[in-house]
C-alpha cells in the first residue's frame, strides 16, 4: 500500500510540474510578451528589413558596398555563427600561402586591408599605424647577433611575400628582405613598425574591427559621418539632410554614462529608403 501511495504521489507531482512548467509558465510568458510596451521586443524587435538588434550587410553579390547605404561593422552578420575571432593585439604575423595551403591573415593585416578598402570607398586616407600602404601589417622579423640583442644581422618583412618590395628598404643598417612563403622565421624577433600614420586615423576603429558578438547592429557616429557624403551623393540629396537622419538614429550612452553613442545602421538605412529613395541612374 505504501508503495502505491509513493508512486501515486510521484505521478501527481509529475502532472503538477508538467502543467506548471509546460503549460502555465509558457502561457504566462506569452501573455507578458503581448503587453503593449513589451510586444516589439518580444517579437525580436522586427522592422521591415529584419531585426533592429542584429546587424546586416549592405553589399552586392560580390561583397562590394552598395553606395546608397551605410555600411555595418565587418562582422559577417551570420546569426548562426556568433562570436568573436578571439584574435588579440599580438596576432600580427600572417601565414603566407603556399601550394595547397591558402595561408591565414593576421588580425593586424585584416585591419590594415579593411582600412585601405574603407578609405578608397569614402575617398579619405586609409592609413593607420603599423600598416603598410598596400594594406598589410607592417611587421619585420629581425635577427640579432646575440639572439634577442646585439647587432642586426638580417631583417625580413614578414607579411610581404616575394617578389613584393618591402615597405622599408633598411632597418638599423640592414637591408630588408621580402618573405619567402614556407620559410621558417620563428627565430626572428617580431617587430611591428609604427610608420608615420596619424595616431587617430581618419577611418575609425569600428569600421575595421568586428564586435564581440559578431552581430552588432550599431556603428559609431564618427563612422556614420564618414559615410554620409557617399550616401548623400548616391541618393542625390544634401549631406546635411543625411546627417539629420544620422542624428535621429543615434542613441546616447546607456543610463547616461555606460558605453558610447551608437547609430543603428539598419534603422538608418530603412529610414533613408523611406525618406530619400535612391534615384535610378
Amino acid at each position: 500500500m505504501r508503495t502505491f501511495q509513493t508512486y501515486f504521489a510521484a505521478l501527481k507531482m509529475v502532472i503538477a510540474l508538467t502543467l506548471l512548467v509546460g503549460v502555465v509558465y509558457p502561457l504566462a510568458t506569452v501573455a507578458v510578451a503581448h503587453v503593449p510596451f513589451l510586444h516589439h521586443q518580444a517579437e525580436g524587435s522586427r522592422i521591415a528589413a529584419g531585426s533592429s538588434l542584429i546587424g546586416q550587410s549592405f553589399t552586392d553579390s560580390q561583397g562590394n558596398a552598395v553606395p546608397q547605404y551605410f555600411q555595418s561593422r565587418p562582422d559577417g552578420e551570420d546569426p548562426t555563427a556568433t562570436g568573436a575571432s578571439n584574435l588579440g593585439p599580438e596576432n600580427v604575423v600572417d601565414t603566407l600561402p603556399t601550394p595547397g595551403d591558402p595561408g591565414k591573415t593576421s588580425l593586424l593585416t585584416n585591419v590594415c586591408t579593411r582600412s585601405v578598402k574603407v578609405g578608397t570607398l569614402e575617398h579619405v586616407s586609409g592609413a593607420r599605424p603599423f600598416c603598410t600602404p598596400d594594406g598589410v601589417g607592417a611587421v619585420l622579423g629581425v635577427y640579432y647577433s646575440g639572439g634577442n640583442v646585439g647587432t642586426v644581422t638580417r631583417v625580413v618583412s614578414l607579411n610581404q611575400a616575394c617578389p613584393a618590395a618591402p615597405f622599408v628598404a633598411t632597418y638599423q643598417g640592414a637591408k630588408v628582405e621580402c618573405a619567402k612563403p614556407g620559410e621558417d622565421y620563428s627565430a626572428a624577433v617580431v617587430t611591428p613598425i609604427r610608420g608615420d600614420a596619424p595616431a587617430h586615423p581618419v577611418v575609425p576603429a569600428d569600421a575595421v574591427t568586428g564586435s564581440g558578438s559578431g552581430l552588432d547592429p550599431d556603428i559609431s557616429p564618427d563612422y556614420a559621418r564618414l559615410q554620409a557624403p557617399r550616401v548623400a551623393a548616391a541618393r542625390q540629396v544634401p549631406v546635411a539632410e543625411v546627417l539629420k537622419l544620422v542624428h535621429k538614429h543615434t542613441s546616447g550612452r546607456g543610463l547616461g554614462f555606460l558605453g558610447e553613442p551608437a547609430v543603428n545602421v539598419l534603422q538608418l538605412n530603412v529610414d533613408l529608403d523611406r525618406t530619400y529613395p535612391a534615384k535610378a541612374n
